[in-house]
This record gives C-alpha cells, structure tokens and sequence, in this order.
C-alpha cells in the first residue's frame, strides 16, 4: 500500500491508507470516529441488524497501524464509541484487543459528540495545532464529519486539507459520510485537496477539477516502504 506525505502548518504528516494520520515528530498516530459497537447501538436502539464485527474489525486495522508505524501515542479524536452506553457493551475479543492498544500505548482520547461522557478532555494543542472532535478556530485536525469524494464511479473516505483545517476520515467500519462539497465541509474547505483512502493513497484538488497549485499545506509526496503499510 501506498501512504502520502505532506506538511500542514510547518508539520511533516503522513495520510495512510486506512484513514490513520502519522505524525512522526510527536510520535503519534491520529485517528477519528472509530465508533466502536455501532452495531450493538443499532440493535439496542431497534435499527438495522448489522453483522456484529465492525468493532473487532477496526481494533484489528488499528493494532497493525500502530505496529507499521511503531508509534508510541495514540490519539483519538472523539467519536471512539457509538455511544456512551457502547463502552460496557463491547464483546470479550475487542474489549481485550482495545485493552492491549491501552496498555501498549499512551493513549490521549478526545471526546466526541457521540461519546460525551467517555473518559478524555475536549481538545488539545501541539506545535501550533489544536486537535479536537469538530473543527473551530484553526489551525486544527479534527474528525466528526466523516469526509469522502467520488473519483471514477467510487465514493472513498478521504482526508481534506485546506488553509485552517485538516479533516480526518472516519476510520471505523459502518460508518457512512459526507462529501467533500456538502456546504459543512465546502464552508470549512472552500478550497484545497483531499487524500483519498483504499489500497493506495491519492492527493486531488478541491474542488475537484481545479488545479493542485491551490494546495495551501506546501509540498506533498506519495511514499511506499517505511511507515507505509505494506
């Protein structure tokens, strides 16, 4: 898998494929709306019944990101549960999975919309940039929105990169989005390019069809080997 490089802000990152964002200088692994147990909230709540693997599933993904990067902090930027209640409703494999993450790692979690009562703090700021669940004042890095764009046919997660703000994919499964020129995000990232996510990472303009030169992070290179899955 291919990974894409690039700075926001003076900061040196990397866009995995996965929806994670490496930044190697605070030795952290970002990643926002894991939404863990969504299909237990949906059963509890009487919605749809969706295949009860999701929460393992992004664990899983989550672990071999953090072993390919080798990164010693994980943070999370909100939404890391469905729901308050979906804390104490994980099953016994991805609750010992999300318990090996925790002990393996220092972990900072941002409370979210969807989890306002789990344990964590509303924002925090390194180097200049403020993380934090919803984007507000930049320069920031935040989640919530759960971006995508459609390129040949295919609606994929993607991150945005614009002037004030960084927004992340949602990296949980069953999660659904919005695209990029939905007018929350078009406001937010009038302007920019989006990184889209899968086997291999891609960097496009925003909006899409203009041209890259509007990209306002500096300079961006697509990468493989090193910190890149593989």
């Amino acid at each position: 898998m291919t990974a894409t490089s690039f700075t926001f802000h003076g900061q040196h990152l990397v866009a995995l494929p996965t929806g994670a964002l490496h930044w190697p200088a605070q030795d952290a692994l970002l990643v926002a709306d894991l939404h863990l147990g969504k299909s237990e909230r949906m059963a509890r709540r009487g919605g749809a019944l969706l295949p009860p693997y999701e929460s393992q599933a992004t664990l899983a993904r989550l672990t071999t990101d953090l072993r390919i990067t080798s990164t010693r902090r994980l943070i999370a930027l909100g939404d890391t549960f469905d729901d308050d209640a979906a804390q104490d409703a994980l099953g016994p494999l991805a609750r010992a999975t999300l318990d090996q993450i925790t002990a393996r790692h220092d972990c900072i979690w941002i409370t979210g919309n969807h989890d306002p009562q789990a344990p964590g703090q509303t924002a925090l700021t390194l180097n200049g940039l403020t993380l934090r669940h919803i984007a507000g004042n930049g320069p920031d890095i935040s989640g919530h929105y759960h971006p995508k764009i459609t390129l040949a046919g295919r609606r994929l997660p993607a991150f945005l990169i614009g002037t004030a703000h960084l927004i992340l994919p949602a990296y949980g499964a069953y999660t659904g989005g919005l695209d990029a020129d939905h007018p929350a995000l078009a406001t937010l990232i009038p302007d920019g390019c989006a990184i889209t996510t899968g086997k291999r990472t891609r960097m496009v303009p925003l909006p899409l069809g203009s041209s890259l030169h509007k990209y306002p992070g500096g300079r961006a290179r697509q990468r493989s080997g090193g910190n890149a899955p593989q």
